[in-house]
């Protein structure tokens, strides 16, 4: 496995977005080819093609909503672990200053770069693109879905 950094951080799995939505592409392919060339069930395969669009946005939007907002509890608290741990203070204390995107992006910075950057984040107000960008010793997520 390569080495995680910022370039390569962003993980795809292959069975939902590429199998699942291959479907789902190649179906809503079909059913727009049927309606061209149906002259009789024009309706059916509008319907049809309707039905695919809402079962491809319910599974994204199921699939985001379950594991991403686990995923993102699990972060934060990993990063009030992490920061307790070098601090011996609370996270919770500074926690509200920042966004969870914010969060979410001091998760890869090593424990000798974390303080900093959580301290660079408040006070410059960094976005967390900046913050990942700021990065020298990335740790990486690789079990983020």
């Amino acid at each position: 496995m390569k080495p995680q950094n910022y370039k390569n951080h962003i993980h795809y799995y292959a069975p939902h977005h590429f199998a699942f939505y291959g479907v789902v592409l190649i179906l809503g392919g079909i059913s727009i080819a049927c309606f061209l060339k149906s002259d009789e069930n024009k309706l059916i395969w509008v319907m049809i093609g309707i039905l695919i669009v809402l079962i491809a946005w319910l599974s994204f939007m199921l699939r985001q909503h379950y594991s991403l907002g686990n995923q993102n509890r699990i972060a934060r608290l990993e990063l009030r672990f992490r920061y307790y741990t070098l601090t011996h203070k609370h996270f919770e204390e500074i926690e509200q200053q920042l966004s969870l995107s914010h969060i979410l992006a001091l998760r890869f910075a090593s424990n000798e770069e974390l303080i900093g950057l959580i301290e660079r984040a408040i006070k410059e107000k960094l976005t967390p693109d900046e913050i990942k960008r700021s990065i020298k010793n990335w740790v990486p997520d690789y079990m983020r879905v």
